[in-house]
């Protein structure tokens, strides 16, 4: 199932799908529906209640010299090239595999809803007066705001850099964003039980997964 986000009430209108499982790619709000089917479940972070593991903590504190600087949708090569870099070693074939620049910058700038970059790089010596920080560009989110969260688009990172377990981190710090933002939760898109590339999505708790009965609390 599929809608258009445009016009003045496209902002509301995602907002509203959202919360009812949708999903946003460029001005197109969509949803699985597949007959027999319903592996595709909503997922959303409840922030107030959010408790870091030891393991998350300690991935936190390996990031702690990166900072995030949140921009307007604007893409850039610097992104793109991060981008090609990201996709060619962890989805080489998969459908974003052949994306052109012009395709990428189209991912970005197609919203007619309230959207923003994170670019991550590391911290420099004046990062904490200027909020930004220096150097090589290790990740970007894609990120919507909605009225009760933060919903996370698309994200891409350094596939180099796997100490860091940067997509965790940007999770983690998109959780300090909402609760800073006084927003009550995160969105992580769809989780499919069994699939081994979303199961990172269940270390992040409590959360709430949407069934057929409405939005369900997981405390484990």
């Amino acid at each position: 199932m599929f809608t258009h986000l445009v016009g003045d009430r496209a902002a509301a209108l995602n907002d509203v799908l959202t919360q009812g499982g949708f999903r946003r790619s460029q001005s197109i709000a969509y949803r699985p529906a597949c007959e027999g089917c319903k592996a595709c479940v909503s997922v959303r972070i409840c922030v107030a209640d959010f408790e870091e593991s030891r393991s998350l903590r300690r991935v936190k504190a390996h990031n702690e010299d990166i900072v995030g600087q949140v921009k307007p949708p604007t893409p850039t090569s610097e992104q793109y090239s991060l981008f090609r870099t990201y996709v060619t070693s962890r989805h080489g074939t998969g459908g974003m595999a052949d994306m052109s620049v012009l395709d990428y910058a189209m991912m970005v700038e197609d919203t007619h809803v309230h959207t923003r970059l994170v670019e991550y790089r590391k911290r420099g010596p004046d990062s904490r007066i200027l909020g930004y920080g220096t150097g090589d560009l290790m990740a970007v989110a894609l990120t919507d705001i909605l009225s009760d969260g933060l919903s996370m688009v698309y994200s891409f990172y350094n596939p180099l850099a796997q100490d860091r377990s940067l997509g965790t981190y940007l999770i983690l710090d998109h959780v300090t964003r909402a609760r800073q933002m006084g927003l009550p939760y995160v969105y992580l898109g769809y989780w499919v039980h069994g699939s081994r590339k979303m199961d990172y999505k269940r270390r992040f708790l409590p959360q709430e997964r949407l069934s057929p009965h409405g939005w369900e609390r997981i405390e484990e």
